[in-house]
Parts: structure tokens; sequence; C-alpha cells
């Protein structure tokens, strides 16, 4: 039964991506879907059973329309959708395939979401009974109207005790690490639980990982503690920060894991080996499956495990959303994964 209401607050796109790992000079056709960091989320909470909410701005014309059912479809509740006259945020992905990396091709300028005002937003009508509100850090590049809408609503919640996660989510195509440092450090003021990948604080804030070096995909698993420690001491509010671990032999291989710190314990996650088939949104399924844990008072150990096996199997899923069961996160757990046929 759906009993937790979750709220995230972010942008939803049309993506369209060249069929069978096609390159975009190449492509006769596109495949069109949809997906958004904080939307992944929403997806992802609601497949595993929780009351997700997605707060978004879009279109009011067909492509808006077809965006909310696709949310409608999985489960996510449209309360909170609203509408206005401008366009649809639009990114295309080029799929990488073997040494040949995945490359991503922004076209959301001026987009519906990106020129909302934040008087839009009632927080307290939005948040009311809400357990946890979620956002990812691309919803403050998109502008500094945005950004006042960000901080209205972790301010809010903060204040009224409801849970916040943010997911650092650097993208150096939006903006440049000084301003991400500046306007997230704000947002980490009233955050609960931080989530980054093995780069992101070190691009935003500076903080690195000894011999960690990602290019090559070797990975200072242990430094991580340390990183996980500054970010809880120059952010008081935290109470867990989680950073999940990709090393990348190829586009196609990789190994998936993740660590987390609650200010006593340090938990480092099984390690999973990967082929990859779609790995947008590998980082939100982390996410939905952090917070459906922690939303249950589900010990961090625990949850994080869920996490990550969640997120694994997302890479194995087209598309942006986590299209994820309980039931298959739970045999992965349970079996480290053959991958055997299920009769």
């Amino acid at each position: 039964m759906k009993d937790m209401k979750i709220v995230t607050f972010g942008e939803l796109m049309m993506r369209l991506c060249p069929p069978a790992h096609k390159r975009l000079v190449q492509a006769g056709a596109l495949e069109l879907s949809f997906g958004g960091a904080e939307a992944n989320v929403a997806v992802g909470l609601s497949q595993l059973g929780d009351d997700a909410y997605f707060v978004t701005v879009l279109p009011e014309d067909e492509r808006g329309d077809a965006a909310e059912n696709e949310l409608r479809r999985y489960g996510v509740r449209t309360d909170y959708v609203f509408r206005s006259s401008h366009r649809m945020g639009v990114y295309f992905l080029e799929a990488g395939y073997s040494q040949r990396p995945s490359k991503v091709i922004y076209n959301r300028a001026g987009s519906a979401f990106s020129r909302l005002s934040s008087s839009l937003f009632e927080w307290r009508e939005i948040l009311n009974d809400a357990s946890w509100f979620h956002v990812s850090g691309i919803t403050p590049a998109l502008g500094d109207n945005v950004t006042d809408a960000v901080m209205e609503a972790v301010h809010y919640a903060h204040h009224e005790g409801i849970a916040v996660s943010l997911d650092l989510n650097y993208r150096k195509k939006l903006w440049p690490p000084e301003k991400a440092g500046e306007v997230l450090s704000g947002v980490l003021e009233y955050t609960d639980v931080l989530v980054s990948n093995e780069e992101d604080i070190e691009s935003v804030f500076g903080i690195k990982a000894g011999d960690t070096d990602i290019e090559s995909g070797k990975l200072a698993v242990e430094d991580y503690r340390r990183v996980a420690e500054t970010m809880m001491r120059k952010f008081p509010s935290l109470k867990l920060v989680a950073i999940t671990l990709r090393e990348s032999a190829s586009a196609s291989d990789n190994t998936w894991s993740a660590v987390a710190w609650d200010g006593q314990r340090y938990y480092c996650s099984r390690k999973y080996d990967i082929h990859v088939l779609d790995r947008v949104g590998g980082g939100d399924a982390f996410s939905a499956g952090l917070i459906h844990g922690l939303v249950r008072e589900q010990p961090a150990e625990e949850a994080l495990e869920f996490a990550v096996a969640a997120s694994c199997l997302k890479h194995a899923v087209r598309g942006d959303f986590p299209l994820i069961n309980p039931r298959e996160i739970l045999a992965l757990l349970a079996t480290g994964g053959s991958g055997r046929i299920q009769r």
C-alpha cells in the first residue's frame, strides 16, 4: 500500500535517442521518451510502493499532456504539475558502447520549467503530510528564479521537520563549479541526506578522495569516508552522506557500489559487475531506493544495500525511469544476480 508521501521537484524533459546504439548522424528515427532526475526518483518510488508526488511545470499542449500521462502511467501523483505557454525542455542522448562514451546534448533553454515563478508553489499545501522532500543540484542550476523556489521548499520542509535529500548531480554544461558551490551550500544548510557520485563533491567543493583517479576508474574507496566526514562537518544539518561509486572498464562494462557515513559508522555496499544497457537514471534509482528505505526507518546499511541493488537493476532497463519492483531488488540481494530466466 502506498502510505508514504514523498515529494520531488524538478524538470521533466523529452528524451530523444537513436535506436540500437546508433549515432545521431546515422539516425533515421529517434525514440521518444521522458526523463529528468527528480521525475525519475518519483517513478522509482512509486514502483517501490510509495505515494510519490512530482512538482513541475509543463507546456499547456500535447507535449505536456503526453509527459503528464507518462507520469500517471507509472503511478506518480501529478496534483502539483502546473502548465505554462512556454516550450518543453529536450535532451538528445547518444548511447555509448564499448570504448565510445555516451553523449548528452541539452536543448532546454527557455523551457516552461526554467521560466517558472517561485510564487507559483504553495509549499505549505504541497508538503502537507509529506514524509520527505527530494531535489537535485540540476534544478537550481536552471536559473535564479528556480533557485528561489528550491530554497523556499527546503526551508519550509526543514522548518516543518520533513526530511530533505539532495542529489548533488553537478552538470558542468549548466553552471560553473563556483556558482554551484555557492548555491548548493545554501540548499545543504537545510538538507538531511546528501547523495553524490564519486566525483561531484570534488568538482563542486574541492574535496578529493585520496588517490582516486576518475578517468582511469581507480577509486580509493576507504578515502570516501574522509570526504563524507568533511561534508558533514561543513554542513551540520546532514545526518547521512551516501556516495555511489562507478568504476568503468568501458561504456558497456562497469562495477557499481556505494558507501555511506552516518556520523558514527562507515558502510560499504556489495559491488556489482554490470553490463550496461542504459546508464541514464542509475543514480536516480539509487536515490529512490535509499529514500524508500530511510523513510521506513531501515538501518542505514540495509537502505544502502537496497539502493545499490535497485540502481544496479536500472542499468538493464532502457529509458530514464527505474522500472524496478521490490521483488526484483530483494531477489538480487538474495542471489547476487545470476541473470537466469524466471519461469
